[in-house]
């Protein structure tokens, strides 16, 4: 295929605003964050906020840093955490609950990113002068490392069931929130009322260059906005980068359902070509995992490949990659992507 355009799929984390989304942010009207003065700032936190059906957000540069506010100033030095095994927490924030808060985690086992509510039950730790707290219940919708799989809201139901039963923090990483309200169908603030925090992401596949945002209580969020500033989070005219994530909400969201199908052909096409396949159960929002068999060809040999042709991917385990439709892949792009990937298996 011709190499006019890089079709890039390693994540929906490579998108580039749009002209209109740039137009607001240089149009934006600034102040201090740290002063609580900017208005842009103020008004994406109160965007956000309404929307998950929380008293207040907060603003901050990443998905790992609203995570790691939130565990810091929901639990005290020594506490543990319940989390799965496979969670962005665990592998892609480069331990920061030890590093930063003093959190014990505990991996749990989950089954294509899910968790039960009795595996959790079975793992709170009885209270024992020699043992951590078990103080928050984290969960990951939609689940990265599993494909993009949507949490059940029965089993949410659940697990919020036996972490109140337990006095346990409720902690979720909706980084791709968005996606698993656009699949299902089920409101935002559903999904966020059995949570304590909620943390949603803007620079993923709503396509804005910076910034997620932590939700939750006032009193909560008032805390947090002191251990952003501890963390190295406060930052001053950043409206130019909230415009970016107001105008990705206004305009970006019902437009994910063609990620989704454009993820399922991608799925499709690809399962059962020579040496690959696909676990079609998990594609259910916008990432495709394919794997690779390791007789066949290397997990660096398909990537170099693939990228000779134009189209881009990104290694996710040994004999793993993953594709992501994006903001900025049409489903021509994801027909040409299969016809390349044809041509490198054979």
């Amino acid at each position: 295929m011709p190499n006019d355009k890089i079709i890039d799929l390693r994540s929906d984390t490579v998108t580039r605003p749009s002209p209109e989304m740039r137009r607001a942010m240089a149009e934006a009207v600034v102040g201090d964050d740290v002063f609580g003065d900017d208005p842009t700032v103020n008004r994406l936190e109160a965007i956000v906020a309404q929307r998950l059906g929380k008293e207040a957000a907060l603003f901050v540069p990443s998905g790992t840093m609203a995570n790691q506010v939130c565990l810091y100033t929901a639990s005290d030095r020594g506490d543990e955490v319940l989390c799965g095994t496979d969670c962005h927490i665990i592998n892609y924030e480069v331990a920061a609950p030890a590093v930063l808060s003093g959190l014990l985690v505990h991996p749990l086992p989950d089954n294509k990113g899910i968790i039960s509510a009795k595996t959790i039950e079975e793992n709170i730790r009885p209270k024992n002068i020699h043992c951590p707290r078990t103080a928050i219940v984290a969960l990951e919708n939609t689940h990265n490392r599993a494909g993009g799989t949507i949490y059940p809201i029965d089993t949410i139901a659940e697990i919020e069931s036996v972490a109140r039963k337990h006095s346990l923090w409720m902690h979720l990483d909706g980084a791709r929130l968005w996606n698993a309200h656009v699949a299902t169908g089920i409101a935002l603030d559903k999904y966020a009322s059995y949570f304590d925090t909620v943390s949603v992401c803007l620079s993923k596949a709503l396509g804005a260059p910076v910034g997620s945002c932590l939700t939750g209580t006032a009193d909560f969020i008032e805390k947090a906005r002191r251990t952003r500033k501890l963390f190295g989070g406060g930052m001053r005219q950043v409206g130019i980068l909230a415009a970016a994530g107001i105008y990705a909400l206004e305009n970006n969201i019902e437009r994910l359902a063609e990620d989704h199908t454009n993820a399922r052909y991608l799925a499709e096409n690809l399962n059962g070509m020579p040496g690959l396949s696909v676990d079609l159960e998990t594609v259910q929002s916008n990432i495709v995992i394919v794997n690779i068999d390791p007789d066949k060809m290397t997990v660096d040999r398909f990537i170099d490949q693939l990228a000779g042709r134009g189209v881009l991917c990104v290694a996710f385990g040994p004999t793993r990659v993953r594709f992501v439709p994006n903001l900025d892949t049409t489903g021509e792009d994801c027909r040409k992507a299969v016809a390349a990937v044809a041509e490198i298996v054979g």
